[in-house]
């Protein structure tokens, strides 16, 4: 009997202390180096700003204190930054992704041209969740629900593409709630959409609501015509702006349209989501969560997001694992609803005449 403790107590003790060594080794690994972070959106948008602030930071939470780059590689939606991520990048622990959370409703769908699987990239974490809304630009005439209700296909949404808010709200609000809104798709980020709006090549938006009440405040703070009017929203939040905007689960009618709802808008449970390869040594994906949530509640960093307007909290890998695998997992009634939103529903691109 003693001899079994003893032997219990060695093995526990090889096990922390090899844990420890993997640990030393992590550590180690970073010093020197140079980690890049990929945005799967085009600069001046939420993905670019939320991510260029969480690498302000990060490196100095990560022993070693490597040295941190942003690239932007924008395309299909941030699909082909998701493509990279599983296909190309190197699993070393050096190269973090960042691509829309609504590509992992594509692929609950079995959508063409996702070439991953969600459930095996080593997930970070994400800097906050999220708050859809729908916007329009005051030259319309149009002030709310019940305008745009009423427009027919006067509205033109600028769209990124499928998987994105900015596709798939106005698809939603047409399948579910009946409106007759326009998506013109294509465009490489919020940023670029914003540009549209003010030269009235479109004339409304949908986009996550913590994203543009900091990169449109301009168009938001802006009078008369040039004025962005947000008009429907889905969440609970004391911003005066939008708490008392219809809420799309109040509006939406039928149990299969809101469980539809409900099931897409699990995305916004981790907005702009890091994550590493598959395949990264748990090590160094252990030492990058870690250096996240450090980050996520660092006093400092908080201040400087807080003065940028910035929504931030603490969505943890394990919390994205779980909310990838219910995404996973919706069922065929749902996915059937949500098969609007596979590319190719919306012949309209940007720049066509």
């Amino acid at each position: 009997m003693k001899s079994k403790i003893i032997l219990n107590v060695c093995l526990i003790t090889l096990t922390i202390l090899g844990a420890a060594i993997r640990y030393v080794a992590a550590d180690e690994f970073y010093q020197g180096k140079t980690i890049r972070f990929i945005v799967g959106y085009a600069p001046g948008g939420g993905y670019d700003t939320y991510t260029r602030a969480v690498t302000r930071y990060i490196g100095r939470h990560i022993p070693g204190n490597p040295s941190v780059v942003v690239e932007n590689m924008e395309g299909a939606g941030s699909l082909l930054a998701a493509n990279y991520m599983f296909n190309k990048a190197e699993p070393d622990g050096l190269t973090v992704g960042n691509f829309n959370s609504g590509m992992v409703t594509q692929q609950a769908l079995d959508a063409r041209g996702v070439r991953f699987d969600a459930r095996k990239f080593g997930w970070v974490g994400a800097p906050g969740k999220g708050w859809p809304a729908c916007m329009v630009m005051g030259f319309t005439g149009l002030r709310t629900l019940d305008d745009v209700m009423k427009s027919g296909d006067k509205l033109k949404f600028g769209g990124t593409r499928a998987g994105a808010s900015s596709d798939d709200l106005p698809k939603l609000m047409n399948a579910l709630m009946g409106t007759n809104l326009r998506v013109i798709s294509g465009y490489k980020g919020t940023g670029p959409i914003r540009v549209a709006l003010q030269s009235r090549e479109i004339n409304a938006l949908c986009s996550g609501w913590e994203s543009m009440r900091v990169t449109a405040r301009a168009l938001l703070d802006a009078q008369g015509d040039d004025k962005l009017i947000p008009f429907v929203f889905h969440g609970r939040v004391e911003d005066p702006e939008v708490k008392d905007l219809p809420q799309y689960t109040k509006v939406i009618k039928g149990e299969e349209n809101l469980a539809a709802f409900k099931a897409w808008v699990n995305q916004y449970e981790f907005q702009r989501p890091l994550m590493v390869p598959p395949k990264t040594p748990k090590d160094r994906l252990l030492v990058l969560r870690s250096a996240l949530q450090k980050t996520v509640t660092d006093p400092q960093f908080l201040a400087d997001a807080g003065k940028s307007k910035l929504v931030i909290e603490n969505v943890t890998g394990e919390d994205v694992e779980a909310s990838v695998k219910e995404i996973l997992s919706i069922s065929p009634i749902v996915k059937k609803k949500l098969a609007v939103l596979l590319p190719g529903q919306n012949p309209e691109v940007a720049g066509q005449k």
